[in-house]
């Protein structure tokens, strides 16, 4: 491994590009796995945990990773696809030892580990080698001074921290989206779950949840007070909002209910009040609604929106007032890649889409996925016997639906991952 560096810091290495030999990308890098060891020994480094594209993840032996530099890791073509499944003797370096307190023997001072570096030694095993730490201030909103230390200098990572911060797990995963954060969060022992959660913001924990199993859902809400719970849930869409709470004792679901913003808690009773696979337990109360009267510069305006997703975003509504759910009368849809094509002073009633026919609340799962196959929609129009605007079924959540209940999680069965 001539070409790597001598020494790698395991922050750094946080999202980048796992390639082949022949400079294909295999995944990412999202965490290093190592083995503590007795005494003064620094940890040996077992591997690398990859997220193929398949968001597995999957364990890549040090020995089978060629080359380790600033911009990419190069793996050696054989690499074993079975999902990583941490062993007891097995310590995740950013999942685990980032954001812990440890002691600096000389000084016997306390201080926070914010990165790790690791390097090849002569015998070709890669150890995890420094510590960076940064020492408690005794000053009022003042940073502590800041060293990078040889592993014999601290002690504390063979005891169990109860409230473990995550500042640092998380610079390190911030720009991960939340589907991928929501992936890490799913590999991590409970105790660190809950304290990442507690870290997060409301908004950022909201989208993290949308993308977890719901056992993971329920574990992390229910490590929350309950005031903080019903202010991430009004963070979340109401149809994702609506499904946990479906999840929780009904006096645990009634009291976050309550403590809802009443207009938020409003939207998910409306929600929950259909059957799961439907199109109204499917369907978001939140879609893109105009009046007739909005310009495409309007419509194009209110899908620049970075909160919605694409299903969302691909499709407007065009209600009379009300134009909060249940609307007034439905009058059509404005197709995103139609208004684009239109001068921005157009009205959008006058190129909307008014042949379709909306899905009706109790319409089954199978009527939903029918529907938008027939007519090649990502999105469609939910709406009541009197022809109000309900709410908007999207492609994504017919998916969740149609896919198997460990999708998340699931994956090719393959060969042990510590096979030669």
């Amino acid at each position: 491994m001539s070409g790597s560096p001598s020494r790698v810091y395991v922050a750094r290495l946080a999202g980048l590009p796992v390639y082949d030999p022949n400079g294909d990308q295999v995944g990412k890098v999202r965490d290093v796995v190592v083995m503590l060891r007795q005494g003064t020994q620094p940890p040996r480094v077992l591997g690398l945990v990859v997220e193929v594209f398949t968001r597995r993840r999957i364990f890549l032996p040090m020995t089978r990773v060629t080359s380790v530099d600033a911009g990419h890791v190069i793996t050696t073509g054989l690499v074993n696809m079975r999902r990583f499944e941490q062993r007891a003797t097995e310590v995740l370096v950013l999942g685990e030892l980032l954001d812990r307190t440890v002691t600096i023997n000389e000084t016997g001072t306390t201080a926070v580990v914010f990165d790790m570096a690791m390097e090849q030694w002569r015998t070709r095993d890669w150890v995890m080698s420094k510590v960076a730490v940064r020492e408690s201030s005794k000053r009022f909103r003042r940073r502590g001074q800041s060293h990078v230390l040889d592993w014999t200098d601290v002690s504390g990572f063979a005891q169990v921290e109860e409230g473990q911060g995550a500042t640092h797990i998380l610079a390190a995963f911030d720009s991960m989206k939340p589907a991928d954060l929501a992936g890490v969060l799913h590999e991590l022992s409970p105790k660190r779950r809950k304290e990442i959660a507690a870290a997060l913001n409301d908004e950022r924990l909201a989208d993290v949840l949308e993308e977890l199993p719901e056992d993971d859902q329920v574990e992390i809400l229910a490590g929350l007070d309950t005031e903080r719970a019903a202010d991430v849930l009004e963070e979340m869409s109401p149809d994702d909002a609506a499904d946990l709470i479906a999840e929780l004792p009904t006096e645990t679901a009634e009291r976050l209910l309550t403590l809802m913003e009443p207009d938020e808690a409003e939207d998910v009773r409306r929600l929950l009040t259909y059957e799961e696979r439907t199109a109204g337990g499917l369907m978001t109360s939140e879609p893109v609604i105009l009046p007739a009267d909005a310009t495409v510069a309007d419509a194009l305006a209110h899908v620049r929106n970075a909160e919605l997703s694409p299903a969302l975003a691909a499709m407007i509504y065009v209600c009379r007032p009300p134009l909060e759910t249940p609307t007034g009368r439905f009058i059509g849809v404005g197709h995103i890649q139609r208004l684009l094509r239109e001068p921005p002073s157009e009205l959008v009633s006058a190129v909307l889409d008014t042949d379709l026919d909306g899905l009706r609340p109790d319409d089954s799962l199978h009527v939903v996925s029918k529907y938008l196959a027939t007519y090649n929609l990502v999105a469609a129009p939910v709406l009541d016997d009197e022809g109000r605007l309900l709410g908007a079924v999207t492609v994504d959540d017919v998916l969740d639906h149609l896919l198997p209940d460990d999708w998340r999680e699931s994956g090719p069965q393959e060969v042990d991952r510590h096979a030669p």
